[in-house]
């Protein structure tokens, strides 16, 4: 196989929720595959620290819940581009444990599904114009499975929409040249779950229970990645690629 079909150069990307964590190693990753990357978050400083990294990599303040900053942040990146050739819907929180708050749960559905339904059809008008895209849709083993008993239940029902919404958006826009699909990681360390792996019994869990038996390391995002953003992936849309060490398998 050619490493051909994993180049990006030329191409155009944005990531939401890039200032830490898997965000901002997705940024610098299809940087490195040769994307101009506009990469995006409500904090602007770790943002800045990441463009400093490298050269292809571009901060942009955005809150992923406001739409007239999302479509300020898709018509600069037109303008400074000419085009968007791959979008990571990557911003995402968590339910902190609060299973009865039906105001957190709408907070967790406002960042996790309708801003990415809303910056979906934002990119897609540019990408629909030029005849090609790739969305990709970060969602979570927990959108195929349950979280117990880590009480998650807004986050499992957001990202069970989200693979939900990858289907129906990938089966609308894939005779245009626009596919959708989804990355579903599993157990990795992230700011969103430093707290649960601070604590000795919930790492030795997790080990004991992933047929892995260890958590992922950032890096093992990668290939999955740039698989859905490039040619790599020229016939595949619709689908939830899951790279949880087995976890869903149990």
């Amino acid at each position: 196989m050619s490493d051909s079909l994993f180049d990006l150069r030329g191409r155009v990307a944005i990531v939401t929720g890039a200032s830490a964590g898997l965000g901002a190693r997705f940024a610098l990753t299809l940087a490195a595959a040769g994307a101009n990357v506009v990469a995006c978050a409500r904090r602007l400083e770790p943002l800045e620290r990441l463009a400093a990294e490298h050269e292809r990599v571009q901060a942009v303040r955005c809150d992923v819940t406001d739409e007239e900053q999302l479509q300020a942040l898709v018509a600069d990146a037109v303008e400074r581009h000419g085009r968007i050739d791959v979008c990571v819907n990557n911003a995402g929180i968590s339910s902190n444990g609060e299973q009865s708050d039906p105001g957190r749960f709408a907070q967790v559905l406002e960042v996790n599904v309708r801003s990415v339904f809303a910056l979906s059809h934002l990119v897609a008008e540019p990408m629909l114009a030029q005849g090609r895209g790739s969305i990709v849709n970060v969602s979570s083993m927990f959108g195929i499975v349950a979280s117990s008993p880590v009480p998650e239940a807004g986050y499992v029902a957001s990202k069970a929409a989200v693979n939900g919404l990858t289907r129906e958006l990938g089966a609308q826009w894939a005779g245009a040249g626009v596919r959708v699909n989804a990355l579903a990681p599993g157990w990795f360390p992230t700011d969103m779950n430093a707290e649960l792996f601070a604590d000795e019994r919930t790492a030795n869990w997790v080990a004991r229970t992933c047929p892995m038996g260890r958590v992922g390391r950032p890096d093992e995002l990668d290939g999955a990645l740039l698989f859905l953003a490039s040619d790599a992936s020229s016939y595949c849309t619709g689908q939830v690629i899951v790279v949880d060490g087995g976890w869903t398998l149990r």
